[in-house]
């Protein structure tokens, strides 16, 4: 987060997009609590997953499609687990 940036509280906002998002993307209700860490673990796993292949993300708008894809990530993991 710092790398990209922003604060604890903008990650926070931005995560809760991010995780909000992705529910309405996967078709899933996991709440507003849910969303927000979604967003910001999501965001996280998105850029070590784009970092590895040599893509960086930086700013609001960064953050916010990394925590979106890595949002979408971790819901289709939760699903495939729960199966």
């Amino acid at each position: 987060m710092e790398n990209a940036g922003i604060g604890w509280i903008a990650a926070i906002l931005i995560g809760g997009i991010a995780g909000w998002l992705a529910e309405q993307f996967m078709k899933s209700n996991m709440g507003l609590l849910m969303n927000i860490l979604l967003g910001i673990v999501g965001a996280i796993v998105a850029n070590a997953i784009l970092g590895v292949f040599g893509v960086v993300m930086g700013g609001w708008i960064g953050y916010l499609i990394a925590g979106f894809i890595g949002a979408c990530i971790l819901i289709a993991v939760a699903r495939m687990i729960r199966r």
